[in-house]
Parts: structure tokens; sequence; C-alpha cells
């Protein structure tokens, strides 16, 4: 006998530790490399600190009056610099981050703002199709009204958005209230939604195409 007997198990226990890596491997990059843990709080430093909190909460300015193209374009947008003079050419105009705004207003360059939320090329995504439905802008980007620092609430990612598809009661809305952030309805969220789902004529789509055309 050249070999001992217990090695005639070592090819079983090689490939059983090799499936064990492999389904490990894939739990991994599943788990770990999905856009909940990647992209989910996710925030950027900007070149312009600019408070959410401030704006769209201690103010209560409504979220369409910068993102003005939100219901009738594919882009909310980043509002351009001319927006935020409408301000502060009276409002804080001797602030420091101020102060870079009217420099950048001045020279006719745009603010490089980092963008935070971005979906791949290949999907397709139109922001006034979901908020005239009744979509607010809180179901994907979180109480946005309470952030300093804009983050990612939510994955974005495919799965998440078909969750959405294919039950999408609890995240529909009356129109009137897609930019207020804090309402919440006074009985079921998913019986409110249907009644709008039946008034907006909500019919979504799961198929490959509404997405990637």
């Amino acid at each position: 006998m050249v070999f001992p007997k217990w090695t005639n198990k070592i090819p079983a226990l090689a490939l059983v530790s090799a499936l064990g890596l492999l389904l490990l491997t894939i739990f991994v990059l599943w788990y770990w490399f999905s856009p909940k843990h990647l992209n989910v709080g996710y925030a950027p430093e900007q070149p312009i600190k600019y408070s959410h909190k401030v704006h769209a909460g201690t103010l209560g300015i409504d979220c369409r009056y910068c993102h003005y193209n939100v219901e009738r374009g594919q882009f909310a947008g980043v509002p351009p610099t001319e927006v935020c003079m409408n301000c502060h050419t009276l409002v804080k105009p001797d602030f420091p981050e101020i102060v870079k705004i009217r420099e950048a207003f001045s020279s006719g360059n745009p603010i490089p703002w980092v963008r935070v939320h971005k979906l791949p090329e290949f999907a397709y995504f139109n922001h006034s199709a979901h908020v005239n439905k009744g979509v607010s802008c809180v179901v994907c980007h979180g109480r946005i009204d309470q952030m300093d620092v804009v983050r990612q609430d939510q994955p974005l990612s495919m799965g998440w958005c078909m969750d959405c598809h294919r039950d999408p009661a609890k995240n529909i809305r009356d129109r009137k209230l897609v930019t207020n952030l804090a309402w919440h309805p006074d009985g079921d969220p998913v019986e409110n939604g249907r009644k709008f789902m039946d008034k907006y004529h909500v019919n979504t789509r799961t198929d490959c195409s509404t997405c990637h055309r």
C-alpha cells in the first residue's frame, strides 16, 4: 500500500470544499456587492455645502421650485445656478457658500455637483411618468427634507423597482401630495393607494421592454 486508506476520501472532500467555496463566493457577490450595500448611504462631498434640510425642511420650499422639470420630463434635473440666485441675490449674499454660487453665476460656469442617484445607462426611467401617477419623491429619495448632506436612501436596483411595479398601491398617493414628504395616510396606505391607482389609471408593467428599450 503506497497511500493510507483515508486518502481515498480526498477527491470527495476536494469536491465538497470547491462547491462550498463556490457557494460562499456567490453569496458574497450577491449579498455584499448588491446595490443595497454598495449604493445605499452614498453621500459624496459636494463643491458647495447645500442643505436640503434647511431649504426643503425648515423653509418648506417645494421640490418643484428647484427641480422644475420633474413633472414634465424624464429627468428631474440639477437646478441651474440662476435658480439659486433668484433668492440669494438678496438672502445671505455674503455667506461663504453663497459667494461660491455667485462666482459661478458671474463666470457662466456650471457648478460641478457630484451626482448621487444614478441608474445604469441601459435602464430607462422617466420622472414625470411616476410623479404624475402619484409616486412621491420620498419613495425613491427618502426624507430628503431631513438631510443636510444628500445621500442615497434606496438601492434603486432592478429588484427594488420590480417590487414596486408588482405591488405599487402602497407607494401611490394624491398627486397634490407628492412633494409632501412627511405625509402619511390616515388609514391603510394600500387602500388609499388603490383609490388613486383607479383615479390615475395606474397600470404598471413588468416586461423587459418597459425599462430596457
